[in-house]
């Protein structure tokens, strides 16, 4: 598959995704109208955020994938990293302001209720539904591209399912049973929900910001390669750092002085070339050296 192809698809599970969040956001802002409800209103605020880290995901895709150019010597992958930060601060302020409204419904003096409850069900069954199908299809595309905005975005859809679950909860208690204080207990909850996932997504986004270090599987996989690699006697300062998608890898390898410059020119194309194919989205730069001669 090539990296045109990638593209499309990245492109096409940035577009769905995007579409379903903006029908979510329509959909509960009529429920939210209907029923008053604040567990509604923290599943809509999360389908706002979604709609906004959807499209700024979109937007980092179409900008990461322009190839590198005289200011960007490395390439434009950082531009997913800067809009998942700025994602993960409105997150932690929406979810604060949820939480606030929940705590003073349940500490004040007068019982809210809530109305239209069956709408307010039927609505959260539909954004269930439509997420479900979102899913599955950046699920195929990440399998297939192995985009790292599409994964990331496929967990975070799955995430919000908790909180489309809640209100559904709150609204059949509340209905059935008229207990309407759940609906500030799952706000709470949805609120506490959202905090977790603005610290993950503002923490990944931060360590690629900060040059920090591909996972440890994909450094040892790297070292593996590199050793067992034929006319490589050893290698030394191994680096990695990530940015948004992309892996980008420095590596010094240890090379027989006597041979051609051809000869050492293949055995380190080789070895990039591998690298590459276990980890298509690294950006690989090899070093040769010759090798110290053995002790005798």
């Amino acid at each position: 598959m090539t990296d045109r192809t990638h593209h499309r698809l990245d492109i096409s599970a940035g577009l769905a995704s995007v579409a379903v969040a903006g029908i979510l956001v329509a959909l509960k802002l009529w429920a939210l109208a209907a029923t008053g409800a604040l567990s509604v209103a923290a599943s809509l605020a999360d389908s706002a955020l979604d709609l906004m880290v959807s499209a700024m995901g979109l937007m980092a895709i179409v900008y990461a994938a322009r190839p590198p150019d005289e200011d960007h010597s490395f390439g434009h992958s950082s531009a997913e990293d800067l809009a998942a930060l700025a994602q993960s601060v409105f997150i932690t302020v929406s979810a604060c302001v949820i939480g606030w409204a929940a705590i003073r419904r349940l500490l004040g003096d007068t019982p809210v209720v809530l109305n239209a409850e069956g709408r307010g069900v039927a609505v959260m069954a539909i954004s269930i539904m439509l997420t479900l199908a979102l899913v599955a299809w950046q699920r195929s595309v990440a399998r297939r591209t192995g985009s790292r905005v599409v994964a990331a975005d496929q967990l975070h859809y799955m995430g919000d399912l908790l909180p489309a679950f809640g209100a559904i909860l709150s609204l059949a208690v509340a209905g059935t049973l008229g207990l309407y204080s759940i609906d500030s207990v799952v706000a709470l909850g949805a609120a506490a929900w959202l905090l977790v996932g603005a610290a993950r997504i503002g923490k990944g986004a931060w360590d690629a910001l900060m040059d920090r270090q591909a996972d440890p599987e994909v450094i040892a996989g790297i070292e593996e390669l590199a050793r067992g690699w034929p006319g490589v006697h050893g290698f030394h300062d191994l680096k990695t750092r990530m940015a948004g998608r992309r892996i980008f890898v420095n590596i010094h390898i240890e090379l027989d002085g006597g041979q051609t410059l051809r000869e050492a020119h293949d055995i380190g194309a080789g070895l990039r070339r591998a690298i590459m194919d276990r980890y298509p989205q690294a950006d690989v730069i090899i070093h040769k050296d010759v090798a110290r001669p053995a002790a005798g």
